[in-house]
């Protein structure tokens, strides 16, 4: 078997551990926040600060049909904010003043950390539910940390990085044409 064989293998069986009812779940929670004029926000670091932005920006301008925007934020996109929190205060503040800031009761943050302990990922579900926000949280096999933190957690079998990575962005993926299709066909009646 080849390198690439075993790379595919591993990454297939990271993906195939998602439990599809909770990421149905999770899809759920975020339709219902929207129905409600709430926002989706997103939090994670490096590779997952990077699936963040590009999880908002699906809900903002489209996945997989026309429709209207949808409400979501990426607190990992504006670098003066971020770097300003975290010279004036901690770094592990930097998206918790943000959900401070902005979070409303009703919203949604979807907190995506692979080992499940980045600190300032778990302060921001902390700042999210004494804000009233309910909280979905996106990690690896060893995540406990942050499911124990959050009402809804999906999870991939994995201790590899890039196959948590990989599995995560197709349950986000789930998770915005879930909500995207939810707001297309409300469009049409």
């Amino acid at each position: 078997m080849s390198e690439i064989d075993d790379y595919l293998g591993l990454a297939g069986r990271a993906l195939a551990s998602l439990d599809s009812s909770i990421v149905e779940r999770a899809s759920d929670l975020c339709i219902e926040c929207v129905q409600n004029g709430g926002t989706i926000f997103f939090c994670g670091n490096g590779g997952s600060a990077v699936d963040s932005q590009h999880l908002a920006g699906e809900l903002v301008s489209r996945f997989r049909m026309e429709r209207r925007p949808i409400p979501a934020v990426a607190v990992t996109a504006n670098s003066a904010i971020i770097t300003a929190i975290a010279n004036d205060y901690d770094f592990s503040e930097i998206f918790s003043r943000q959900i401070g800031a902005l979070g409303r009761p009703g919203d949604v943050l979807v907190a995506i950390s692979t080992s499940g302990n980045s600190a300032n990922v778990l302060k921001a579900v902390e700042t999210a539910r004494g804000r009233f926000m309910k909280t979905i949280g996106f990690t690896g096999a060893g995540g406990c940390a942050l499911s124990n933190m959050t009402d809804i957690c999906v999870m991939a079998s994995s201790d590899e990085t890039s196959h948590i990575q990989e599995a995560l962005l197709v349950a986000g993926h789930a998770i915005c044409n879930a909500v995207e299709k939810a707001f297309a066909r409300s469009e049409d009646t």
